[in-house]
């Protein structure tokens, strides 16, 4: 019964951890901490560098995770919180994947997806960044993608 409460505790978080992290980006990327994201939005900010200011979010997110883990280790009762930690580093894990090695191709490591989730995650991704500022942008989320993305693009002759 304990690791089906231990494997509900890290489910949870990786799936509320979708939530936090759109939070983040929409109110605090996108607000007071802007100057951190801005280079992501803004290709000309990193011109000939490989890490951008909007890696430094990595930390905001590691941070907590890591304390979930010394905590939850190394005190008598609360070894459940080591599976929040297990939950926030599985979604970083995923969030890297997707955002850095897919969507961005900062890494090489695969080619293109093909499936509608893909393809949509790719078109909410490229709707939230076709602005270069902070304000008037969508799709705060990664994995959680609004079913207008699923949806085929359709070009006819009067819109070409």
């Amino acid at each position: 019964m304990q690791i089906a409460l231990y494997v509900f505790i890290t489910l949870a978080t990786f799936v509320g951890m979708e939530y936090v992290a759109w939070a983040a980006h929409k109110y605090l990327m996108h607000g007071a901490l802007w100057i951190w994201h801005e280079d992501h939005h803004n290709p000309a900010h990193k011109e000939g560098r490989f890490f951008e200011k909007n890696d430094l979010f990595f930390l905001v997110f590691a941070i907590p995770s890591a304390t979930s883990y010394i905590i939850g280790l190394s005190t008598p009762g609360m070894y459940w919180l080591t599976f929040i930690g297990i939950g926030i580093s599985i979604y970083g894990l995923v969030y890297f994947l997707i955002h850095d090695v897919y969507i961005h191709r900062r890494f090489k490591w695969f080619n293109q997806l093909d499936s509608t989730y893909s393809r949509a995650i790719l078109r909410a991704h490229g709707s939230h960044h076709a602005k270069t500022t902070k304000e008037d942008c969508e799709s705060f989320g990664l994995l959680w993608v609004d079913s207008k993305f699923f949806k085929k693009r359709r070009h006819s002759r009067s819109e070409v």
